[in-house]
């Protein structure tokens, strides 16, 4: 009996014991664990924080902690977003240079800045009502030109039959009217998300690959599409590097800036092209084509406004540069979706 209430008391203050001081990781009444020892790298503690990893000293498991860390993961992110957005929009050269400055604390990083702009503009160009297809603002336009198609092939076959009732020659306009619906077929395909079919010839004018590609779309349209824009969206990243070196092209003989300099300069453009690049798929949603097509003439302007502003130039020198980059900017996107549809169609 002796030894059996010697365990007894043994089990009863072990867990009183784990009760009033949990073990390492282990949380207690109040669903916070209280350590004298980083959990994350095991280095002493000696304040709210880890002196080596940062991490703080007393996690939780209760989810009410859980809750608390996503309300201050959105509201941090957000007082960001909205202290970067506004500098991002009008005075882009400003946040570009205090970031590199060393603001970081206050401002949302370019690259977590365009990642977050890259995943919601895919997933703004992918939604649409309807399954399938061209875009709704494409099928639109689409059908108003295959009804005017069907009224300008309505109107041959009645002159058609006016010259055969004349006894008239109708090889023109026969030949009219099957143009005219070999055209129809074409915008029907498109409107139901095929590839036209290109005629390869036999000359020798496009290289392989680029044949290659097009009889792979000819083949299987939609396999081709998806393919290139899955590959647009997972190496989008690239875009930094192959626009970096462009950027750099513009200032060779000024030593003071460095590559990391470009690459965040070139990170908050594209950020910001990005978002330009939603706005418009969001007015197509709702109808506002025209406002879409005024969104053209925003990209050399900000362009304008952030040289001007990040790197102190002169009226001259930001719009003779913002020429060159507009340039730049065409030949490092084309290179991008060549680079795209060659790793899509793989």
């Amino acid at each position: 009996m002796g030894e059996l209430e010697g365990i007894g008391d043994a089990v009863t203050g072990g867990l009183i014991a784990r009760a009033v001081e949990p073990q390492a990781g282990e949380a207690g009444a109040d669903g916070h664990t209280h350590e004298t020892r980083c959990l994350n790298c095991g280095g002493p503690l000696t304040g709210p924080y880890c002196a080596a990893c940062g991490q703080k000293a007393h996690v939780h498991r209760s989810l009410r902690g859980f809750f608390q860390d996503l309300m201050q993961g959105l509201f941090n992110f957000e007082g960001k977003f909205w202290r970067t957005l506004p500098l991002l929009a009008w005075w882009p050269g400003d946040l570009t240079r205090r970031y590199i400055a060393g603001e970081r604390a206050r401002f949302i990083s370019p690259i977590a800045l365009y990642l977050f702009s890259v995943f919601l503009m895919f997933a703004v160009l992918n939604f649409d009502d309807e399954a399938g297809g061209a875009p709704k603002s494409v099928r639109t336009g689409i059908e108003t030109a295959l009804t005017e198609q069907r009224g300008e092939i309505a109107e041959l076959e009645a002159k058609r039959t006016g010259a055969v009732a004349e006894r008239k020659d109708t090889a023109d306009i026969d030949r009219r009217i099957a143009s005219k619906k070999n055209d129809m077929a074409k915008l029907e395909r498109v409107k139901n998300g095929g590839i036209i079919q290109a005629d390869l010839g036999d000359g020798e004018e496009a290289p392989a690959w680029v044949k290659e590609l097009i009889e792979r779309g000819q083949d299987n349209p939609e396999k081709l599409a998806t393919g290139i824009q899955d590959a647009a969206s997972k190496y989008s990243w690239m875009l930094i590097p192959i626009s970096v070196p462009f950027l750099w092209l513009l200032f060779p003989l000024r030593r003071r800036y460095h590559l990391y300099d470009h690459a965040v300069f070139v990170t908050y453009s594209l950020s910001f092209m990005m978002m330009l690049v939603i706005l418009g798929g969001l007015f197509i949603a709702v109808g506002l084509d025209g406002l879409t097509a005024l969104l053209f003439l925003v990209p050399p302007i900000h362009m304008y406004r952030q040289l001007k502003q990040a790197y102190g130039l002169s009226r001259a020198s930001a719009l003779f540069r913002t020429t060159a980059l507009v340039t730049f900017a065409f030949i490092a996107v084309g290179l991008f979706f060549a680079m795209a549809a060659a790793i899509g169609s793989a």
